[in-house]
C-alpha cells in the first residue's frame, strides 16, 4: 500500500496551490514575463482542494521561475551579496557626533522595539478604517496613548472585525510584554550571535531555527523556508521553492540585533543578506539590509533623514523598495503634508490586499514616513506606524527600534515602557520570559566582543 502526503490539508501558508494567485501576483512584480499564464493561475485557484491542485501549482510554479523577465522592466534587483553591493549608491552615507551613550542607545532600542510592538499588536491585522474607527471613539486619534480593552465597549467594534479587538495583548491586560514574532526574532539574533558568533551562515540561521521555535512560530515565507530546510533544500533554495511570499515583510523584522551590535553600515547589511537569504529574495532582502544599517548607522548619527540615508545606501539604487522610498523622501522634502504622503502610500498599496498589506515596500515606506513625520519624537512616530494600519505591530517596532537606538532610553517616556515591568516574554526555548536589562547587557558584550 502507497501513502501519500495531503498537502492541502496543511496551513495556508504551507499550501502553495492555496496561494497560487500571490503567486501570479509576485511573479509579475518581479517583471517576470508571465502575463500568458494568467488564465492558468486562475483556473488553478478555482479547482477544488486537492491532490489534482497541488499538483497543477508545482507545475506552474517550476515553469514561471524559469521565465525570461519583460523587456521593458525597469529594475535591476539581484539577491545575491555581490550583484547587491555593485548597485549601492554610497554617496549618502553620513555621520554626526552622538550625543547620547552607547548603553543608553542600546537600552533605547530594545525598549522602543518592544513598547512599539506593543502597542500595534492590538490590531494587527485589522483594516485600517476599523482601526481609525476604535480610535477615534475613543478619543485617541491621532493616536497617542496604547489602546486600553477598558475603553472598548463592543458596540464601538466593527462587527467585521471584532475579533481581532478581544486578544489580551491590550496594554492594560499584561504583566509584561506579551510574545510577538517582531521581538522573538531579536532575541533570536542575539542567541545566534552568542551560538555561532558574527561569521555565522545562512544555513547557521536556520539551524538555530529549529533549536530554538517549533515550526508554528514562523510564518508566511519563514514557514515555508523551515518546511524547505527540513525537506532537504539548502539556501538560497529555501526561499525560492513553492514561496508566494518570498518579498513580503518577514525578513525586515528579523534584523534588529544585526544593527544592535555594530555600528558599521555594510557589516550589518551584510549580517543582515545573511538571515535574509534562507527565505527571502530581492526587495525582501532589501528591506532587511535597510533597518540593519539604519540602526547601525544610529548609533553615531542622530539625524533622521541621516540615518534612512545610510539605510538606503546598503541596498540597490536599482531597486523598487530605494526608488519608492526616495519619492517619499523627495515629496518630504517639497514639503507634501504627513495626511498626503500616508494616502500615497494607501493610494499605491490596498490595505485590504493581503500582499500589500504584507509586503516589504509597503510597510517599510510606513516606517520611513514615520520617521520623517514623526520628526524624532518617539511617542508621535510610533503611533503614526500604528494609526495607519498595515502591519502595524511590525512597523511600531521598527520605528521605535531605530529611535530608540538614535536617542537613547530617556527619550522613551515611561507611559510606554512602564507596563512592561522591565520584561519580555518569548517564544525562544530557555528564553521563554527574559528580562530586558539581561537583553541589553548581552547586547553590549557583543558589540565590545566583535568591534
Amino acid at each position: 500500500m502507497k501513502f501519500k502526503p495531503t498537502p492541502y490539508n496543511f496551513h495556508i501558508w504551507e499550501n502553495y496551490a492555496g496561494e497560487i494567485l500571490t503567486e501570479y501576483r509576485q511573479c509579475l512584480e518581479e517583471g517576470l514575463d508571465v502575463e500568458p499564464y494568467k488564465e492558468v493561475f486562475e483556473s488553478i485557484a478555482k479547482l477544488p482542494e486537492g491532490e489534482a491542485k497541488g499538483q497543477f501549482a508545482s507545475v506552474i510554479g517550476d515553469l514561471v521561475h524559469d521565465l525570461e523577465r519583460v523587456k521593458d522592466y525597469e529594475y535591476n534587483e539581484p539577491s545575491n551579496l555581490e550583484g547587491i553591493r555593485e548597485l549601492r549608491n554610497l554617496r549618502l552615507i553620513s555621520n554626526t557626533s552622538p550625543a547620547v551613550s552607547l548603553e543608553k542607545k542600546v537600552e533605547g532600542a530594545w525598549y522602543g522595539r518592544i513598547c512599539g510592538c506593543l502597542l500595534g499588536k492590538p490590531v494587527e491585522c485589522a483594516w485600517t478604517s476599523s482601526i481609525q474607527e476604535v480610535l477615534k471613539k475613543t478619543n485617541n486619534f491621532p493616536m497617542t496613548r496604547y489602546i486600553k480593552r477598558s475603553e472598548l465597549r463592543d458596540d464601538m467594534l466593527p462587527e467585521c472585525e471584532r475579533w481581532f479587538f478581544n486578544n489580551t495583548s491590550f496594554a492594560d491586560m499584561i504583566e509584561c510584554a506579551p510574545f510577538d514574532d517582531d521581538t522573538n526574532y531579536t532575541v533570536m539574533g542575539q542567541c545566534l550571535i552568542e551560538d555561532c558568533g558574527i561569521n555565522f551562515t545562512p544555513r547557521d540561521v536556520l539551524e538555530a531555527w529549529i533549536k530554538y521555535q517549533g515550526k508554528n512560530a514562523y510564518c508566511t515565507a519563514e514557514r515555508v523556508a523551515y518546511r524547505n530546510y527540513v525537506a532537504g533544500y539548502l539556501p538560497p533554495y529555501t526561499a525560492i521553492v513553492k514561496n508566494p511570499y518570498r518579498e513580503w515583510i518577514g525578513a525586515q523584522i528579523r534584523g534588529d540585533y544585526y544593527g544592535y551590535i555594530t555600528s558599521n553600515p555594510s557589516l550589518a547589511a551584510e549580517l543582515a543578506w545573511r538571515d535574509a537569504s534562507i527565505s527571502h529574495i530581492k526587495n525582501g532582502i532589501y528591506g532587511e539590509m535597510l533597518i540593519s544599517a539604519m540602526l547601525a548607522c544610529a548609533h553615531n548619527c542622530e539625524d533622521v533623514l541621516g540615518v534612512i540615508y545610510g539605510g538606503l545606501a546598503q541596498i540597490p539604487s536599482t531597486s523598487r523598495l530605494y526608488k519608492q522610498a526616495m519619492d517619499l523622501i523627495e515629496d518630504y522634502k517639497n514639503g507634501t503634508s504627513q495626511e498626503e504622503a500616508f494616502n500615497k502610500i494607501h493610494t499605491k498599496y490596498d490595505y485590504k490586499n493581503k500582499h500589500d498589506w504584507c509586503h516589504t515596500i509597503s510597510n517599510a515606506l510606513i516606517v520611513i514616513a514615520s520617521l520623517l513625520y514623526g520628526k524624532g519624537d518617539y511617542g508621535k512616530s510610533i503611533c503614526m506606524a500604528v494609526e495607519t494600519g498595515f502591519d502595524t505591530d511590525c512597523n511600531g517596532a521598527t520605528v521605535g527600534s531605530i529611535l530608540g537606538m538614535m536617542y537613547g532610553i530617556d527619550a522613551i517616556g515611561n507611559e510606554w515602557t512602564d507596563v512592561i515591568n522591565g520584561t519580555l516574554q518569548t517564544q525562544i526555548l530557555g528564553h521563554e520570559k527574559s528580562s530586558v536589562d539581561a537583553l541589553v547587557k548581552k547586547t553590549l558584550e557583543h558589540i565590545e566582543r566583535y568591534k
